[in-house]
């Protein structure tokens, strides 16, 4: 049973029966809430009748703080099967502080789909239509055989993830997980039709102008 020591974390190999224990799962809770905590008190803005809250992870800010970061990352690392991959992949901009965060502390490499074309080899391109937009990007350097754990920083329709999730099957790479820092709960989601599961961290919806986290 491996266990290592990150920023005075200590993270168990995700092959051990330790973390599923509850007194593992109790002493994860008392130490590793700051996520949860930091949504129930983000700010909160009204625009055209529709509330939303502003998150350090989701918009860049307020302020994002390095505990909440870290803390993360630590548990993405433990979500996900990131012994078994080759590669992560997340869409710009904001899946890249904390895909970046997983890829030093793993070792795993970093592969961001961008808005930009550059035209290299083996390029893809993918239609992102989410519950704001609708724009194109770009995968490079994710190959056939490829085994990739993609992370984004919000599920809410799952326009940008269906996007990256049908590219990827596109290209013939094997999608080992995908992991959402926050899912919005309780309205349309793209990812629902499809057969990759989708792990989030925490869950929440908006009720009555405020945040609430669904267990």
């Amino acid at each position: 049973m491996g266990v290592t020591d990150w920023w005075g974390y200590r993270v168990v190999d995700s092959r051990s029966a330790l973390p599923n224990s509850p007194l593992a799962r109790s002493v994860e809770r008392r130490r590793m809430d700051r996520l949860e905590r930091s949504l129930l008190e983000t700010p909160v803005i009204e625009k055209e009748g529709y509330h939303y809250f502003v998150h350090p992870i989701s918009d860049g800010v307020p302020t994002l703080k390095p505990a909440l970061l870290r803390e993360i990352v630590v548990r993405i690392i433990r979500a996900a099967d990131v012994e078994n991959v080759d590669k992560i992949v997340t869409p710009a901009a904001m899946g890249i502080h904390i895909s970046t965060g997983v890829s030093m502390m793993t070792d795993v490499p970093l592969v961001v789909v961008r808005k930009r074309e550059y035209g290299l080899d083996g390029e893809v391109s993918l239609k992102q239509v989410t519950g704001y937009s609708e724009s194109e990007m770009f995968i490079n350097d994710v190959y056939a055989g490829d085994r990739v754990l993609v992370i984004d920083d919000v599920l809410s329709t799952g326009g940008t993830l269906d996007a990256i999730v049908g590219a990827l099957d596109e290209i013939g790479a094997e999608i080992v997980d995908i992991v959402a820092v926050i899912e919005k709960v309780g309205g349309e989601n793209r990812m629902a039709d499809r057969e990759d599961d989708v792990t989030s961290l925490v869950s929440v919806e908006m009720v009555d102008g405020e945040v609430t986290i669904v267990e």
